[in-house]
């Protein structure tokens, strides 16, 4: 398998996770919060980066721009992990989060300074199953194909 591929591949399930999301707050009418806008921004760069970029290289078959290209897009997708890992944290209580999306429940007093308040919060799953909240599946699926996609391009040198 190619670095380009790998780019491709792992850029692939980046958009797939953006699409899930997307899915959610459309379909299932699950509003996002600030930080699972944080996890977004790095799987679109990821998505572009991958597809984009490994199709350019396939064509041009520069070796070093293609180990470059899946490095930055497995980098992009395990940064959209590790915040999806840190909100899940938040989730639970085991780490603070951002002041803007978190603390105590809003109470809505009817005057303009309610526009402030946040509409999202960022420490109460908004949805779960078996105990993980969507942040934490967006940690799991993009830590694995971050590693999965790292330990193939690794062997491809070793070999």
């Amino acid at each position: 398998m190619s670095d380009e591929k790998i780019a491709i591949g792992v850029g692939t399930v980046a958009l797939l996770l953006i699409l899930g999301a997307l899915g959610f707050q459309y379909l299932a009418h699950f509003p996002p919060c600030e930080m699972c806008h944080w996890q977004r921004w790095p799987l679109i760069a990821a998505a572009v980066v991958g597809i984009v970029g490994g199709a350019i290289l396939s064509s041009v078959r520069e070796r070093k721009a293609g180990l470059l290209l899946a490095a930055i897009t497995l980098v992009l997708v395990a940064v959209s992990g590790a915040i999806g890992a840190y909100q899940a944290g938040v989730e639970w209580g085991f780490l603070p989060g951002p002041a803007a999306c978190t603390g105590p429940p809003v109470h809505l007093s009817g005057s303009l300074q309610d526009l402030e308040q946040p509409v999202v919060r960022c420490d109460v799953a908004a949805w779960r199953l078996f105990g993980i909240s969507l942040a934490g599946y967006n940690a799991v699926v993009s830590f694995a194909t971050a590693f999965v996609g790292a330990t193939i391009l690794y062997r491809r040198r070793t070999v």
